[in-house]
């Protein structure tokens, strides 16, 4: 269907990702389409993805389709002024993207993550402006005790006896460098892809982060400073490239979506 649009182009599905996903440019905009084979006949009209009965007989990928919207739904439920959240949110990607932070394919942090750790500081700075948000951002994260876990709210188990994030019993969750629990059940690391070595980066960043906000305070920089570029090319002298081919420009799209998929730092 989406194929036979004259609007949609680069149409590319990555169905073994972690997550599934449809990827696509609609009028030039590139979206995620996420996929989800429910225990259902017919969708009702008024289906709530937020009970936790939609889970019921799905599997795991499914799952994590599912938890998408759940989680985005449940972190607007959770701080406590949602337009300071979206400003603050929305300063914080441009500059995880001006910083070469942004990338939960290549290690570091994606949407998601980026807003779980935003919505925890709006919850513990709920009368706070968005502007000493970003200064208690920096802050807060760049002291934190990794691998200590990032959390909205509790963890609970859920009725339906899926697997939660819990480093007592499970040993992959033992080894997760720098956890950012969702809120929606079940409760999932969503920052699985980061290593050592981009938690020290990302880190590096949040310290410069703070250390600039102290100066704007002091009238001694000003937020340009704060959005300066990473020198990518400046600071290494060592590159790997991947290149990949394939026989056309459609099967070039779906073989680029799926080894992305697999990329680690």
């Amino acid at each position: 269907m989406l194929a036979e649009m004259p609007e949609v182009s680069e149409l590319h599905p990555v169905p073994d990702a972690h997550v599934p996903v449809l990827g696509f440019k609609l009028c030039g905009v590139s979206i995620d389409l996420l996929y989800a084979n429910l225990a259902h006949v017919v969708i009702p009209d008024d289906l709530d993805l937020s009970q936790d009965s939609i889970l019921h007989n799905v599997d795991e990928q499914a799952v994590r389709s599912l938890n998408g919207c759940r989680v985005t739904d449940q972190i607007l439920r959770l701080v406590p002024n949602i337009p300071s959240f979206r400003t603050t949110l929305r300063f914080m990607r441009y500059w995880g993207k001006r910083r070469g932070v942004y990338s939960n394919v290549m290690g570091f942090l994606g949407g998601i993550n980026w807003a779980i750790l935003v919505a925890r500081i709006c919850q513990l700075y709920p009368n706070a402006s968005p502007s000493m948000l970003i200064s208690r951002f920096f802050r807060v994260y760049s002291q934190w005790k990794w691998p200590n876990p990032v959390t909205l709210c509790h963890i609970e188990e859920g009725p339906l006896g899926l697997p939660v994030w819990d480093p007592r019993r499970n040993f992959r969750d033992r080894g997760h460098q720098m956890p950012i629990i969702t809120p929606a059940y079940p409760c999932m690391n969503s920052s699985y892809n980061v290593s050592t070595s981009t938690r020290y980066v990302m880190v590096q960043e949040f310290t410069r982060g703070y250390e600039i906000c102290q100066a704007i305070d002091e009238n001694r920089a000003t937020w340009d400073d704060l959005f300066e570029p990473y020198p990518f090319f400046e600071l290494y002298k060592n590159y790997l490239e991947v290149g990949i081919t394939a026989r056309n420009e459609d099967d070039l799209r779906n073989w680029k979506g799926w080894v992305e998929s697999r990329l680690r730092t």
